[in-house]
């Protein structure tokens, strides 16, 4: 059996990797083969392009880069033709993958989309393009299964594999020893995975830590980046040394254990927040041309996974063509400041955890498809004879 798959970002890699190590715990023989990164590649899977290597957000971005994807959908199109896998896996990064699905249909390729865009969130109508192209949606919040049903698309609720990934890490015992060792109260400042994000956030969130810390000059901040240039970039913006400021790369989790509170940019980090039980501010500055569309098309009330789930406003979240680092400094400084607000903010995240962050998604999303491969077998074994 063959499968291919396509994810184009860090986080579908993640998911990607992990759904690929739960296909082959069951079917050992499985053949993993398309775009990706490097977790899905360690996973077993042979990439035919490192797609995430893009991780691409906006339209102009998306339009240099149009050669590279009209050579990959072509690329995809002759290994449809030639090889004929028995389905195609796509991991969130809708655009491309819609183009994916479409061919894969073309050449009766069930497709099954592990990881669904958010399309009840804007732009709804969108779900027009997974009505037509798409077989079979893997979905990963509660709501969505009936939200899709409701629009003529088969859904299949296995929750949230992010949730797999975080009852799996181990935390850095000598970091957190370390950083525990010294004085301090930690904020913790996670300015987002994409290059972009960080250009965009970095400031309001050094901003907010500025305020902070002229209040409460105990406070001291680790910044959490994916990558070590990130890292990079983060120290250059800090150089003038006037905040006590670390910044890490590849210390998220550790970052997160340690932090009394955090101020992060929207994605989903905010599961990882909602794991560990800590006090957030969400945040997600745009350009004000993309403010105004986004509110055109937003039909769902919150950006934060975590309000969404909860359907109320636990994590303060400010989507903004602006800097808001003293509304932001505002809510951290009452967590720090007000101890019945702060605990009372973590039982409910204890309680919202407690309901939605159950693991095992990737090994009951691996047993639907290959269950849903074995009776399509079974069928065309049934009409041939």
């Amino acid at each position: 059996m063959r499968i291919f798959f396509c994810a184009g970002e860090p986080s579908g890699d993640l998911h990607g990797a992990n759904l690929i190590r739960a296909l082959r715990r069951l079917r050992p023989d499985l053949d993993c083969v398309g775009f990706g990164g490097e977790r899905m590649a360690a996973a077993g899977c042979r990439l035919l392009y490192p797609l995430c290597r893009l991780a691409l957000m906006w339209f102009a971005q998306v339009a240099r880069n149009a050669p590279v994807f009209v050579r990959l959908l072509l690329q995809a199109d002759r290994f449809f033709r030639r090889y004929r896998p028995d389905a195609v896996v796509l991991i969130d990064y809708p655009g491309f993958n819609w183009w994916l699905a479409r061919r894969a249909h073309a050449h009766g390729i069930p497709v099954f989309y592990f990881v669904p865009p958010q399309l009840w969130a804007w732009a709804g109508w969108r779900v027009c393009k997974m009505r037509r192209w798409v077989d079979h949606v893997l979905g990963t919040l509660p709501f969505e299964a009936d939200w899709y049903r409701a629009r003529g698309v088969a859904c299949h609720y296995i929750g949230h594999p992010y949730f797999d990934e975080l009852a799996n890490q181990r935390l850095d015992k000598a970091f957190v020893a370390d950083q525990q060792a010294r004085p301090g109260t930690v904020v913790g400042l996670l300015p987002g995975s994409r290059d972009l994000e960080i250009k965009r956030n970095l400031q309001t969130l050094l901003r907010s830590a500025a305020h902070i810390h002229a209040v409460r000059p105990d406070v001291r901040f680790l910044v959490a980046c994916l990558h070590p240039w990130q890292q990079r970039r983060v120290q250059e913006e800090l150089r003038d040394g006037r905040l006590p400021v670390e910044v890490h790369a590849g210390r998220t989790p550790e970052i997160i254990h340690l932090a009394r509170a955090c101020i992060a940019v929207s994605g989903s980090v905010g599961l990882e927040l909602l794991y560990r039980g800590k006090p957030s501010v969400v945040v997600y500055r745009v350009r004000p041309p993309d403010l105004f569309l986004g509110r055109l098309f937003k039909t769902c009330r919150f950006i934060s996974l975590v309000n969404l789930l909860a359907d109320r406003e636990l994590f303060p979240e400010f989507l903004t063509d602006r800097c808001e680092a003293e509304a932001i400094a505002g809510h951290v400084l009452r967590w720090l400041n007000d101890v019945s607000a702060y605990e009372r903010l973590c039982r409910d995240l204890a309680e919202l955890r407690e309901r939605v962050a159950v693991p095992g998604a990737c090994t009951r999303a691996a047993q639907y498809v290959l269950d849903t491969l074995n009776e399509r077998q079974k069928d065309r074994g049934r009409a041939a004879g």
